[in-house]
């Protein structure tokens, strides 16, 4: 039963980590790839991570898979709004089908703000 378990959380991350693939390859521009890979590969590698637990029920492992299961929780989300941002302040183009930049206005205030 466990290893069913196990086995399935395992199928369900790697298809996960597929799919944030595909969507790297597909999407329109570079800050719905950073989406689509912060969001489907982070949970793609939980899941990976905990039917591995569950299939290696060490406590050792156990231990050592849970620290990593929080740490990529917690550094997917900062590390996909660090790009984002880096991405939008260097002027990476919206794609096309976006119909305006709801941050244009608050970047020229910041901006302006800055060089006083």
């Amino acid at each position: 039963m466990w290893a069913f378990v196990g086995g399935v959380l395992i199928a369900l991350g790697v298809g996960l980590t597929l799919l944030a693939g595909i969507g790297l390859l597909r999407l329109p521009d570079a800050y719905n790839r950073m989406n689509a890979v912060a969001k489907a590969a982070s949970l793609g590698v939980v899941l990976t991570l905990a039917g591995t637990v569950i299939l290696m029920p060490d406590p050792a492992a156990v231990v050592k898979t849970l620290v990593a299961i929080v740490l990529q929780l917690i550094t997917a989300a900062v590390g996909g709004f660090a790009i984002a941002r880096a991405a939008y302040r260097s002027g990476t183009p919206l794609a096309r089908i976006n119909r305006f930049d709801e941050l244009a206005e608050r970047s020229r205030e910041a901006d302006g703000e800055e060089e006083r």
